[in-house]
């Protein structure tokens, strides 16, 4: 396992559409290993592999609070079969840091997806789960929170880093 650097906004690979992963190999359980210690190493509460610059449809998530014992959700070539409700919170994401954007999704969902071991599963997702795995599906779309922000807030966020950027 390695912990791989996350790629940050304006990065033009962060843009790119993934593609489906024909089978869950050897070489696919090594990127779900390293997306994992990334992510923890972060820390952050979700990952898609196009943040580490794979292009497969790849997203881990455990949006647990420390307290809670909930498994890690790995899904490969994950699809939204269903969604209804709605729900709106302030979204951040690994990789455009210090934005926080307030975004309407899906209040609850069913993804379908194969899981680490290759098998197909249905998930039900409500709550933080169920926003932090269309945020991650975004990603493989190649959509970013920064999309979704008004149009003044996404060229003040694009300043604030062209500064950072010359004071390097």
């Amino acid at each position: 396992m390695a912990i791989r650097e996350i790629l940050t906004y304006p990065d033009p690979r962060l843009t790119k559409k993934s593609s489906d992963v024909a089978c869950v190999n050897d070489a696919i359980k090594s990127i779900i290993n390293d997306m994992i210690e990334t992510m923890y190493d972060a820390p952050g509460i979700g990952l898609a592999a196009t943040q580490i610059g794979i292009l497969k449809n790849i997203v881990i998530v455990d949006s647990c609070d420390k307290d809670e014992d909930s498994p890690l959700t790995v899904l490969v070539n994950p699809k939204i079969t269903h969604a209804q409700g709605e729900a709106s919170i302030e979204e951040g994401c690994l990789s455009v840091p210090n934005l926080l954007v307030k975004i309407k999704r899906a209040a609850e969902i069913v993804v379908r997806a194969f899981n680490a071991d290759g098998d197909e599963v249905e998930l039900q997702c409500g709550g933080l789960l169920a926003i932090a795995v269309q945020h991650e599906i975004d990603h493989l779309s190649g959509i970013l929170i920064v999309d979704y922000a008004s149009y003044l807030k996404r060229n003040l966020y694009l300043k604030k880093i062209k500064k950072r950027e010359l004071k390097k």
